[in-house]
């Protein structure tokens, strides 16, 4: 078979075909990425220019797969964000900070931090330490954590567009951002993943507004939870109208992006725990479907791009559903939850939806396992997952802080020796 370029071989993955080899995502979005530790240590490995990591989220404090790294790994996939990341500020105008854990990184220049009595490292929304702090790295933590800031309300004094004021039209600010973006893109062999935002539908990382200076609405978890259940039609007007924003702005912005992109990141709601699900089939047939399908209906009615929903946990029960609201994606396939066995949900659902995800356990056997366990692992749901295409190659979620190299190493090798790839890395760790 002809070598592919990689945007040719995502796409024929997505289209259930068999491609050349399999294509592997490395660093695309929030949710397949590499923390910042990891990318250092991973270009120290490798021998490249010693220098500060750019921190793309700072949220979770991953770090940017460069171009080195990309070529060298073989990644088929590079990711297209919008113009703020999750603390509400651009990464640009980069300048050095020092974590907790003794590295020098890059960070956009509104990465403006206060402390808190223990030592925490407090972030604030836009860089404006005048607002109170949404965002904790403990001492001892690798990221941060939100920090929920929810007025006391009364219930009958609820009103749905409190949160909906972060859902807004683009304006001038984001329409040239996204015009930027295009340009950087021209003459990529890349698949493009990109994400306009506003799709989220009760996204946990996003209810409480971190983004925002001073949110109001529902904005602690557990009570936007408990409303999932016990103020649906409250929930449902929200979601009614983020939905028309957001189909309003990718009317304009797919003038822009046009085939740039070849898929579009919708939404990471968790609908599942490690065991089970938030809601049953039929909740998500009556709160989330309908969104989800006037979105994605729209976009595979304007578009060539595919959806891609993240989604953790055990949600085996919930995939018909999924697949009904017209994802064309689902990630990250945590192959280590209760009903999500590799077998089962290829034969199951493999040729009706794309797994992207699922390539080695990140809960025990990337942290904790021995190299070889990493091989094997990596290896068996490689065979299992790419018979007929319908499957990316990445991680169950983020690669985090605490994963020792020698794993991160073996898991690129056994992926390169899975597709027969002469140039394979070998561990000298």
């Amino acid at each position: 078979m002809q070598a592919m370029t990689s945007k040719e071989r995502v796409k024929k993955a997505l289209n259930h075909e068999t491609p050349d080899k399999l294509p592997i995502d490395m660093g695309s979005t929030g949710v397949t990425g590499v923390h910042c530790l990891i990318v250092e240590k991973l270009r120290d490995y490798f021998g490249l220019e010693k220098k500060p990591v750019k921190v793309i989220d700072p949220y979770q404090m991953l770090g940017e797969v460069d171009q080195e790294l990309i070529d060298i790994i073989g990644i088929d996939v590079v990711g297209a964000g919008g113009r703020n990341n999750m603390f509400g500020f651009p990464n640009e105008n980069w300048k050095e900070f020092e974590t907790p854990w003794g590295q020098t990184v890059l960070v956009g220049e509104k990465f403006n931090y206060s402390y808190d009595d223990d030592g925490s490292i407090l972030l604030h929304p836009k860089g404006d330490t005048t607002a109170p702090p949404s965002g904790r790295m403990p001492k001892d933590s690798y990221f941060f954590d939100t920090i929920i800031r929810q007025d006391p309300f009364e219930e009958d004094q609820l009103n749905p567009e409190d949160n909906l004021e972060e859902f807004t039209h683009a304006g001038e600010e984001e329409i040239a951002h996204w015009k930027k973006v295009v340009e950087s893109l021209k003459g990529t062999d890349k698949a493009v993943i990109g994400n306009f935002g506003d799709t989220g539908l009760g996204d946990i990382a996003l209810v409480p507004a971190p983004f925002m200076k001073y949110p109001k609405g529902i904005r602690d978890i557990t009570e936007w939870y408990m409303s999932t259940v016990m103020r649906t039609d409250y929930v449902k007007k929200v979601f009614d109208r983020q939905t028309d924003i957001a189909i309003e702005n990718m009317k304009l912005l797919k003038d822009i992006v046009g085939d740039t992109f070849d898929i579009l990141y919708i939404c990471g709601t968790d609908l599942g725990t490690q065991d089970s699900q938030f809601c049953s089939p039929e909740t998500f047939d009556d709160l989330w479907l309908p969104y989800y399908k006037k979105m994605n209906d729209w976009i595979h009615a304007n578009t060539n791009w595919k959806t891609f929903k993240h989604c953790c946990g055990s949600i085996e029960p919930l995939l018909p559903n999924l697949i009904r609201a017209g994802f064309d994606i689902i990630n990250p396939v945590q192959i280590n939850a209760a009903g999500m066995d590799p077998h089962h949900l290829k034969r199951q659902y493999g040729e009706q939806v794309t797994f992207w995800g699922g390539g080695v356990d990140t809960q025990k056997v990337l942290p904790y396992g021995k190299p070889e366990q990493v091989r094997e692992d990596v290896l068996r749901n490689c065979e299992i997952f790419s018979k007929d295409g319908g499957f990316v190659f990445n991680t169950v979620h983020n690669i985090q802080a605490n994963v020792p190299l020698e794993n991160v190493v073996a898991m690129i090798d056994a992926f390169k020796e899975f597709n027969g790839d002469k140039q394979r890395i070998v561990s000298n760790i």
